[in-house]
C-alpha cells in the first residue's frame, strides 16, 4: 500500500512538471505527462489501464515533439511567407531552444524574418512572416495543452470504464 501511494505521488509530480513543461522550454511537457500516466497505471498493476491505451498515449506523446516546429512553420506560411521563411522559422525554433523561453519565443520570429528578408529584401514581408511564425508557435503551445488534457481524459475514461 505504501508503494502504491508513493507511485501516485510521483505520478502527480510528473504530471504537474509536465504541465509546467508545456510552458517552460527546459522541460519536455507531454512526455512527462505520459510518464506520470504510466506510473498511475503501474500503481494499479495495469488492472484498469492497459497496454493499448498506454501505447496510444505514447504515440500521441511522440507526435507532440514536432508540434512547435510544425506550427511555427505553418504559421509563417499562412501569412504568405516563402518556403525559405518557413524553413527559417523552423530553424529559428530549433536554435531558440538553446536560449530558454526568450529564445523559444523569438527564435521562430527571427528565423522567418531573416530568411524572408534575405530572399526579398522587404522589411514588411519579413515582419509579416515573423508574426506568422510567432502566432503559429502560440497556437502550437495551445495545441500541446489540449493534447495533455486529452491524454489525461482518455486515461480517466479508460480507468473508470
Amino acid at each position: 500500500m505504501e508503494t502504491q501511494i508513493l507511485l501516485w505521488l510521483l505520478a502527480a509530480l510528473l504530471i504537474i512538471a509536465g504541465f509546467a513543461g508545456l510552458i517552460l522550454p527546459a522541460l519536455p511537457g507531454i512526455p512527462l505527462v505520459y510518464a506520470g500516466l504510466v506510473l498511475l497505471a503501474w500503481a494499479d498493476h495495469f488492472a484498469y489501464v492497459g497496454w493499448i491505451t498506454l501505447t496510444l498515449l505514447g504515440v500521441v506523446a511522440l507526435l507532440s515533439y514536432g508540434i512547435d516546429f510544425l506550427t511555427s512553420a505553418l504559421g509563417a506560411k499562412r501569412f504568405g511567407a516563402s518556403p525559405r521563411s518557413v524553413a527559417g522559422a523552423a530553424l529559428g525554433a530549433v536554435i531558440g531552444l538553446f536560449f530558454g523561453l526568450p529564445g523559444l519565443l523569438l527564435g521562430p520570429f527571427a528565423g522567418a524574418v531573416i530568411a524572408e528578408f534575405s530572399l526579398h529584401g522587404s522589411a514588411r514581408a519579413a515582419t509579416r512572416a515573423g508574426v506568422g511564425a510567432t502566432i503559429g508557435l502560440l497556437f502550437g503551445a495551445l495545441l500541446k495543452v489540449a493534447l495533455a488534457f486529452s491524454m489525461i481524459g482518455v486515461f480517466i475514461l479508460d480507468r473508470l470504464l
